[in-house]
């Protein structure tokens, strides 16, 4: 019942928490009794290859070491469909171990160990799919020790070159390098507005110019991270770098929304105390949710508080983004106030057309890269999951360019957009208090 729950649990993971990408990874195992336990996931074409190593092998036996069945102790491949078949096996009481399946691909077993604590192996997959990579101990209470090397990649059918990156994910450097010039772009652009609009910019403007330029470098390392990943599997440093403009950028966007929402430099030169107080809850927890992304990434589903960290940045995440809609709301509210007890006010505060509008397209932003870029990487084949991060990115540009363009430096106020009939009404309303004196 154990590892039937452990399966299903496993089957749940693998279908919310997407995996990162598979690159050449280093784990450790130290007296594991778990079940199942999940290395990675890779999209293979028919050209694919697994190198497994796995040294410092060290069995905890359990008490009746003549039962013990090192064959229901391994590693194997399976796609998420072989799954649902292998616990219909487990349920029918066809097998009672995911190794003992005919559906799945049996990379190694400790059986063929005999006296050693290492083995080296070179697994070559020919079926174009994706992959998960799992160890199955289905001898209970046996715990297991040791060092895991892996690397999945797929040979190049022209040149036989390594590519460490994913099928369908395999042209993303080139995908963040455009859209790193794109942004840079915007920022050369930016500043010739300011410079050309010097007599009327804002301090939130200045604060754009840095959102953009974050992004910009942010999409260039995580360009140079994917493309050295891509060729030698792994890194070179680029993820460090990668990590602080990712953590850069994540509080500087947050801490502009919630500046333009509650009107600063535009409306005020200051921040009401629960404005602070809202600036005050984002920002930590960005820091908690990069914290908690690069340990997603770097360690991968093998560590038993994986999980937990995934939990933990979802739930980060999803605070912030409702965190940022209070300052928007708090300030339509006012605006709503104070039309209601100026009579001269509430012809112009009657619409308040942008920030009911901003108020939209920030929700839709966040749906849409939160939700709807999940569900086209859920839903759609693994050799196309480069359009759930086109689709993602695209979102991301369309909203700084949103944002840019309805709050650009102008002689007028951008918050008040008065149309003709109000300035009727507003002429209206001046002749009335004429009459009236």
């Amino acid at each position: 019942m154990l590892r039937k729950i452990s399966f299903l649990f496993f089957l749940f993971i693998a279908s919310f928490y997407p995996f990162s990408l598979a690159e050449i990874r280093y784990s450790d195992l130290r007296s594991d009794d778990r079940p199942i336990i999940p290395f990675d996931e890779f999209g293979f074409t028919h050209r694919g290859r697994l190198e497994l190593n796995v040294s410092k092998i060290s069995l905890g036996v359990p008490n009746s070491p003549a039962n013990l069945d090192l064959s229901k102790v391994g590693f194997f491949l399976c796609t998420r469909d072989t799954w649902m078949h292998v616990l219909e096996q487990i349920e029918d009481a066809e097998i009672t171990c995911a190794l003992q399946s005919d559906i799945v691909k049996v990379v190694y077993t400790f059986d063929k160990l005999r006296d050693n604590s290492s083995f080296d192996t070179l697994f070559v997959e020919t079926d174009a799919d994706q992959y998960s990579l799992v160890f199955a101990n289905c001898c209970p209470q046996l715990k297991v020790t040791m060092s895991v090397r892996s690397a999945m990649y797929n040979l190049d059918s022209k040149s036989g070159n390594r590519d460490y990156l994913s099928a369908g994910k395999a042209i993303l450097p080139r995908i963040y390098f455009l859209f790193s010039l794109v942004y840079f772009s915007l920022v050369i652009f930016w500043i010739f507005v300011l410079y050309k609009k010097r007599l009327t910019i804002h301090a939130i403007h200045f604060f754009m110019l840095a959102v953009i330029l974050l992004k910009a470098l942010n999409l260039l390392c995580e360009a140079e991270d994917k493309s050295y990943i891509k060729r030698t599997g792994s890194a070179h440093g680029w993820d460090v770098l990668f990590y602080i403009f990712s953590f850069l950028k994540g509080i500087m966007l947050f801490t502009l929304i919630v500046l333009i929402g509650t009107g600063w430099s535009f409306l005020k030169p200051y921040l009401q105390d629960k404005e602070k107080k809202v600036l005050m809850i984002v920002i930590p927890l960005q820091v908690v949710a990069n914290i908690a992304q690069v340990v997603i990434d770097e360690n991968g589903p093998y560590g038993e508080e994986w999980v937990t960290w995934k939990q933990v940045f979802l739930l980060v995440d999803v605070i912030c983004c409702c965190a940022v809609l209070f300052p928007i709301v708090w300030s339509i509210k006012n605006l709503r106030e104070a039309a209601k007890s100026d009579g001269k006010a509430a012809v112009n505060l009657m619409k308040l057309t942008l920030f009911r509008q901003y108020y939209v397209v920030v929700i839709c932003y966040i749906y849409f890269t939160r939700v709807v870029v999940y569900a086209l990487e859920t839903i759609t084949s693994y050799r196309y999951l480069w359009t759930s991060v086109v689709a993602g990115e695209i979102a991301s540009l369309a909203f700084y360019l949103f944002t840019g363009y309805k709050f650009k430096p102008e002689v007028h106020n951008p918050y008040f957009v008065i149309d003709d009939e109000e300035e009727e009404a507003a002429a209206e309303a001046l002749k009335d208090d004429e009459f009236e004196l």
